[in-house]
């Protein structure tokens, strides 16, 4: 059974910084494409960052471009997402995702997501 586990959300004031983790579980975790995505209250969820597998391509939004960095570890299968000067617009749970697809087959997971708050 897949798991994702996201921890490292919390509040912290504007400017600073946090480090999201996706801790994955049963599943082959470098053949997933995976990805952080945050959604608030009267917001479309919003795809933050991508990471393909074995870490050949990121791309980010252009909101957080030159602020969040995301990386993987796959020996460890943990995905991460270090946000720095972070602003109160970044307040919103952020939840990781897993995709992977082949000719026939196609599979997505999400975590259960992890509150950030980005106080003024």
């Amino acid at each position: 059974q897949v798991h994702f586990v996201e921890s490292g959300g919390g509040l912290v004031q504007a400017g600073g910084s946090l480090r999201l983790s996706c801790a994955a579980s049963g599943l082959i975790f470098n053949l997933y494409d995976m990805a952080w995505y945050r959604e608030s209250p009267g917001n479309q969820r919003e795809l933050v960052a991508f990471i393909s597998k074995i870490s050949r391509r990121t791309d980010y939004a252009d909101s957080v471009k030159g602020r969040f960095t995301i990386s993987r570890d796959i020996a460890e299968n943990i995905l991460y997402l270090q946000m720095n000067s972070l602003k109160p617009e970044d307040t919103a749970v952020y939840s990781c995702n897993g995709f992977f697809e082949v000719p026939g087959s196609k599979r997505v997971f999400w975590g259960q997501g992890t509150q950030v708050t980005v106080s003024s």
